[in-house]
């Protein structure tokens, strides 16, 4: 759908995971509505968990804030259509 028109606004995750984040992105809004943020963020998390193992979080919407800890290399941050997509793993310290 959207593939390609994403813009990433912070990373520090591989090229490779970015666009793997992205794909996920761009699927996940085909299959839901745009409206249904849990249900894409749900999708992209179980990518995330089969294709990295266990341990992602991924938020989705319009407006939020937010603070966290994540493990190093697994964070990307990015705007796609109206949506703002925030994956990472996280981590305990």
């Amino acid at each position: 759908m959207l593939k390609g028109k994403a813009l990433i606004k912070e990373t520090d995750m591989p090229e490779k995971m970015q666009t793997q984040a992205m794909d996920s992105a761009s699927q996940a809004l085909d299959l839901y509505d745009v409206s249904d943020c849990i249900s894409i963020a749900a999708h992209i998390k179980k990518e995330f968990d089969k294709k990295y193992g266990g341990g992602w979080q991924c938020v989705v919407g319009s407006n939020f804030g937010c603070f966290f800890t994540h493990t190093k290399g697994t964070f990307v941050y990015f705007a796609l259509g109206t949506l703002n997509f925030l994956i990472f793993k996280g981590s305990s310290s």
